[in-house]
């Protein structure tokens, strides 16, 4: 079942799954119709209460998610969906954004709203859990010695670091890949940066929603495991291809 892309809905897939089995789920649903995932309409409480089962008890659920416009309003079924998670027992550890560095639509002067240019990253969570924050946010004020009066741990003083853990907000530049001719393909950094900051060496990985197989490529980048699920053949294939792709290139990297 490891290091596999099951071409089935990803609720036959969980339940598969033992109780507290993966130690993140990482993804990006289908939402609001805004993009053609093959006909594919997922049944969310159902999928939403098998991920809660499925995921450890220490464990981090990453949900890349946005809301289309329609009729002149948001729909807010991003912030409709956390609130049912949080109702099954998940708790809302942080609301990230992921920003992009370009819009498919973007505004026009004759427009009545800006251009929309983020998506929600939610972290879910059900109990305590260890991270590993990523310090590349460079202080201005590096080597400045600041007085601590109630640090004891320092004698009272504290060298403010080169780095420090970067913001809640994520900017990653977004391009279609034409290899994959997947509609919505997050950038593989954003999957490597979470699977980075939430897991170690050797996790398992669980993507519902593998698409083009971005989470499974940078799991075998970072030597974790994973797990996915995809409901369409051609984009289980296409992945396919692409994994077959990084594992070669990993062979010959380690001869």
């Amino acid at each position: 079942m490891h290091n596999k892309i099951h071409n089935e809905d990803c609720i036959k897939t969980m339940k598969k799954m033992k109780n507290e089995y993966v130690d993140l789920i990482l993804t990006s649903p289908p939402y609001d119709n805004l993009r053609d995932y093959k006909g594919y309409d997922f049944n969310f409480d159902l999928i939403a209460s098998q991920l809660f089962r499925v995921l450890k008890n220490d464990g981090v659920m990453v949900w890349v998610v946005g809301d289309a416009t329609i009729k002149g309003s948001e729909t807010g079924t991003s912030f409709r969906q956390i609130i049912k998670f949080m109702d099954l027992g998940f708790k809302l550890h942080d609301t990230m954004i992921y920003e992009k560095n370009s819009s498919s639509f973007p505004a026009k002067k004759t427009d009545n709203r800006y251009t929309q240019i983020f998506e929600y990253m939610f972290i879910l969570s059900k109990g305590k859990f260890e991270a590993n924050l990523i310090c590349d946010k460079r202080n201005k004020d590096a080597g400045v010695v600041h007085k601590k009066p109630k640090d004891n741990a320092h004698n009272g003083y504290f060298q403010v670091p080169e780095f420090s853990p970067r913001t809640n907000i994520w900017k990653f530049n977004t391009s279609k890949d034409s290899r994959t001719k997947h509609p919505a393909v997050f950038p593989q950094e954003l999957a490597e940066d979470h699977i980075k900051t939430w897991t170690n060496e050797g996790d398992l990985v669980y993507d519902p929603f593998m698409g083009s197989g971005t989470t499974a490529q940078m799991c075998i980048l970072n030597k974790r495991n994973y797990i996915g699920s995809e409901i369409a053949k051609e984009y289980c294939e296409m992945a396919d291809e692409r994994l077959q792709n990084i594992i070669k290139q990993e062979e010959l990297f380690n001869d």
